[in-house]
């Protein structure tokens, strides 16, 4: 219902739907074991990118019509640029192609859920000096080469309209993630890295208020609801606004969780969840 609503309302490539299904599934094979875990995971990447090879060996185009895609483009920002009838309009008439994207996305997430259980039953990510530390330098040596190379062909070959990109990226760009990882879990572990940690940590105490807010101030940016300005930030400026938007997420996070237990939205669904109120302030 949430991601539903977060859907139409503010943001039509919402993930909370496919997480919560998705969820549903992970907590039917909860009793699995690591190793087959891993197994199954692994197995899902391989038939997706085996599929994605096939397909463009086969010569598929997602898009046959650039013309028609482009002036389709230029429609949606118009929509976006309008009122709030016409935001949510848009977002209603781009959810079928958004579902449409979950037959990729949806799998490869299901493999990544898979991934998280193994790995917190065995600690792996515990912390970054113990004893996964070889491990997590040998996933940086060999994560981060194969993962930007993969990301490389993946931009070249067009990103996810490049059908033969995206096959490589599925399996590279699972690497590129666990090395990130590695380099975090290392990092947080020093005395420099620790105080980052504890800069971040609140923001990630209240993820889903952040992401439900990062959705509201898109809409307040970038659509007709607010500053309009969806078409006219250079892409270049476009990071800088997510970077501000994010600076401004850890400040707030960092003042609300100091005085509270939980975020707004978390309050919310676990409140809804177990059917009582649960104590706010800390």
């Amino acid at each position: 219902m949430l991601g539903g609503l977060h859907a139409v309302l503010l943001f039509h490539g919402d993930i909370l739907t496919t997480y919560a299904l998705l969820g549903l599934v992970l907590l039917a094979v909860r009793g699995i074991q690591p190793r087959t875990a891993l197994i199954t995971a692994a197995a899902i990447i391989g038939v997706m990118a085996a599929g994605m090879a096939v397909a463009a060996l086969a010569g598929v185009e997602l898009v046959t019509d650039q013309g028609g895609a482009l002036a389709d483009g230029r429609a949606s920002t118009d929509a976006l640029a309008g009122d709030l009838g016409s935001v949510i309009g848009e977002h209603v008439r781009s959810l079928p192609t958004m579902a449409g994207s979950l037959a990729v996305q949806g799998p490869l997430a299901f493999a990544a859920f898979l991934v998280g259980p193994a790995a917190g039953r065995r600690q792996s990510l515990a912390d970054g000096t113990g004893r996964h530390t070889v491990a997590l330098r040998r996933l940086e040596r060999v994560g981060y080469p194969i993962g930007l190379a993969g990301a490389l062909v993946f931009a070249i070959g067009g990103g996810t309209v490049g059908l033969a990109g995206l096959a490589v990226s599925i399996v590279t760009a699972p690497l590129l993630a666990g090395a990130y990882v590695a380099t975090l879990l290392r990092v947080f572990a020093t005395p420099r890295g620790a105080r980052l940690a504890r800069v971040l940590g609140p923001a990630g105490q209240m993820a889903l208020s952040n992401y439900l807010g990062q959705s509201l101030l898109g809409v307040l940016i970038f659509t007709g609801v607010g500053l309009g300005l969806a078409g006219d930030t250079p892409p270049a400026v476009v990071p800088v606004v997510a970077l501000g938007i994010f600076a401004f997420q850890l400040w707030l996070s960092r003042r609300w969780m100091a005085r509270y237990r939980y975020g707004p939205a978390e309050w919310a669904l676990r409140a809804l969840t177990n059917a009582e109120r649960p104590r706010m302030r800390r």
